[in-house]
């Protein structure tokens, strides 16, 4: 088997980073930085995620399993101490890999350029560079509603827990094959109207933001921020591909859920 294994950068992630790849080479494993068949990512979920996008030409073939050195997150689920007991598992154990799906956004722009596809683990979020974000939504080919706010936020159930539940937005399992719209701040009064509630699409749903105006955008893809012009449309839905983790024992999501949120 060939692995890789990513740092968060700090001191504590680094040394324990070190220690996981001397470990597996001992269970003669073959470190990969080009071709591995899992990743281990080690600092938080923010490490996890650029883990992913590091990785997404080959969600396939690759698996991710996270260590935390900080704050317990929902993807980096493992423990400093339970290192040893982690690399004998990926060493020895078959272990079962968990699918979830992911997010797939294409900006159109008008003109010769040609679409940008992205692919986001956690949400896209979309804002205007001047004024406030006015943008028509279809669903599957419909105008839904015409938008006017500070932005949307279309996540995955997987990010349902991070930028869109500060917006109000439903906690969803990851498991579901689903996307999650979420508004911010929109504008309703008499003349402007809006639906007003995050929006849970299934997955043979397409969505598609039109801007009302020729102004730029800047698009976020889970922690990079993109600025985008002359847009003609961008497309949202649920992507072909998933994500796969590597699971050595059960995820209690709710109870994760519980403990970020709830549990003293």
């Amino acid at each position: 088997m060939k692995f890789n294994v990513r740092s968060r950068g700090d001191n504590n992630s680094n040394i324990l980073t070190q220690k996981i790849k001397n470990y597996l080479q001992e269970f003669e494993l073959e470190m990969d930085k080009s071709e591995p068949d899992i990743v281990i990512s080690v600092g938080g979920d923010g490490t996890l995620l650029e883990a992913f996008h590091e990785y997404n030409n080959r969600l396939s073939e690759t698996a991710f399993v996270g260590v935390h050195t900080g704050h317990l997150g929902f993807y980096a689920d493992w423990k400093p101490e339970e290192v040893e007991k982690l690399v004998i598992h990926i060493a020895k154990t078959p272990y079962k890999i968990v699918e979830y799906p992911i997010l797939e956004v294409i900006v159109r722009h008008h003109g010769d350029q040609e679409p940008e596809r992205f692919m986001a683990l956690n949400e896209c979020t979309v804002k205007s560079m001047v004024g406030s974000l006015v943008m028509d939504i279809e669903i599957k080919g419909d105008l839904f509603e015409t938008f006017r706010g500070d932005g949307l936020c279309i996540s995955t159930p997987s990010g349902s827990t991070a930028y869109n539940k500060a917006l109000g937005g439903a906690i969803l399992h990851p498991s579901l094959s689903c996307l999650q719209l979420a508004e911010m701040a929109s504008i309703n009064n008499r003349v402007y109207r809006t639906v007003g509630s995050p929006l849970v699409l299934p997955q043979h749903h397409t969505c598609i933001l039109k801007p009302k105006s020729d102004v730029d955008f800047q698009v976020t893809i889970d922690h990079r921020t993109l600025v985008q012009k002359k847009v003609k449309s961008i497309q949202c839905r649920v992507a072909e591909e998933t994500v796969r983790f590597a699971r050595f024992r059960p995820f209690p999501f709710w109870k994760r859920v519980k403990e970020s949120f709830i549990a003293e």
